[in-house]
C-alpha cells in the first residue's frame, strides 16, 4: 500500500519515519508547502516528494493529515475530494461545529481515523484492565514552552489527550470548573460520583505525563513517557513506631509490552484501510473531545 503525508512539521515528519518502518506500507509519498523540508525528509526516508496535493493524492492509497489545526478543513475536504482513507491529526477542526460541517461532506466507502495517539500508550489498555470502581482520578500533561505552532490553546493541545482517555475509560462529566489561560489550565469534574482532576501547561520546566487513580483497596499510577504502572495496594497493618507512623504497602509493577504509541496506531490505520474496518478512534469520538474541550474554554471566560 501506499501512503501519504501532508504536512511535515513536528508530527508530519515522525509520520513519515513510521511509514518507512511499516513492513504493510510499500512507498510513501509527502508533501509540504516547504518544499526544501519535504525533499529533506523525502532524501532521509526514501520517501517520493510532491509538488501539490492532487498529485500525492493521486498516487496515494491512504493519507495522514498533519498539517497546522486551522488548514484541517480545506486539506481533508481535498482527500475526500479523492476518496482516499484518511487519518486526521487531533484536533479533527479548530472547533466541534467545524468538525461537524466537515465530516458530513465525507464520502462513504473510506476509513476515516483521528491521531489521539495517546489511546494507543499500552499504559491506557493495562490501566482499563485494572480499574474497578474509582473513587477519584487525576491527569497531568505538562510541557516546557514549545516554539512549534499549533493553532490551540494548551486545552485542544495538549488537555485533550487525557480528555480523550477520560472519556474513553471513564464516562463524561456532568459538571465541572476550569481555571487558567491559553498556555496553562486546570479543571475539576465530576464524572457520576467520581471527582476528577485535569491540568495541563505549556510553561512547565519538567514534563509530566500522569495518570493517576484511587479505588477502596488499591492507588494506581501511570507514566504515559515510561510506558510504567505502579499499583499500590493497601497496608496489612498500621503502626506507630518510636511515636512515628509506619505503613507497609504492596507494591506492584505492572508488566507492560512497551511499544511506540505512533507505530500502534500507524499500523492499525494501515490494517484497517487494508481490511475496509472502521478505525478505533472516530470522528465522533473527536468531536465529543473538542466538545468537551470547548465546554472547558467557555468557563475559562
Amino acid at each position: 500500500m501506499d501512503v501519504g503525508v501532508i504536512g511535515v512539521g513536528t508530527m508530519g515528519r515522525n509520520h513519515v519515519r513510521v511509514y518507512s518502518e511499516l513492513k504493510s506500507v510499500d512507498e510513501v509519498h509527502i508533501f509540504d508547502v516547504n518544499n526544501a523540508a519535504a525533499q529533506t525528509l523525502g532524501e532521509l526516508h526514501g520517501a517520493v516528494v510532491h509538488e501539490t496535493i492532487p498529485a500525492l493524492l493521486d498516487s496515494v492509497d491512504a493519507v495522514s493529515v498533519c498539517v497546522p489545526t486551522p488548514l484541517h478543513t480545506n486539506v481533508v475536504q481535498e482527500v475526500f475530494s479523492k476518496k482516499r482513507s484518511v487519518l486526521i491529526e487531533k484536533p479533527l477542526a479548530v472547533s466541534a461545529t467545524e468538525a461537524t460541517a466537515l465530516m458530513k461532506s465525507a464520502p462513504a466507502g473510506i476509513v476515516i481515523g483521528v491521531g489521539h495517539i495517546e489511546r494507543f500508550n499500552p499504559i491506557v489498555g493495562e490501566i482499563k484492565k485494572i480499574i474497578s470502581r474509582p473513587l477519584y482520578v487525576e491527569m497531568k500533561r505538562h510541557n516546557p514552552a514549545s516554539a512549534r505552532v499549533t493553532g490551540s490553546t494548551v486545552v485542544e493541545d495538549l488537555m485533550i489527550h487525557d480528555i480523550d482517555i477520560l472519556l474513553t475509560l471513564f464516562c463524561e462529566p456532568a459538571e465541572l470548573h476550569s481555571a487558567g489561560t491559553a498556555d496553562v489550565c486546570s479543571v475539576l469534574m465530576k464524572c457520576g460520583d467520581i471527582p476528577v482532576s485535569l491540568s495541563a501547561s505549556r510553561k512547565s520546566s519538567k514534563k509530566v505525563r500522569m495518570i493517576y487513580i484511587e479505588e477502596e483497596d488499591f492507588t494506581i499510577e501511570g507514566d504515559f513517557m515510561a510506558q510504567e504502572v505502579t499499583i499500590y495496594r493497601k497496608p496489612g497493618q498500621y503502626q506507630f513506631e518510636a511515636e512515628r507512623y509506619v505503613q507497609e504497602n504492596i507494591i506492584e509493577k505492572v508488566m507492560v509490552n512497551k511499544l511506540e504509541p505512533l507505530k500502534r496506531e500507524l499500523g492499525m490505520f494501515i490494517d484497517c484501510v487494508a481490511n475496509n474496518r472502521p478505525f478505533p478512534i472516530t470522528p465522533e469520538q473527536a468531536i465529543n473531545n473538542l466538545k468537551m474541550c470547548e465546554r472547558i474554554l467557555a468557563d475559562l471566560k
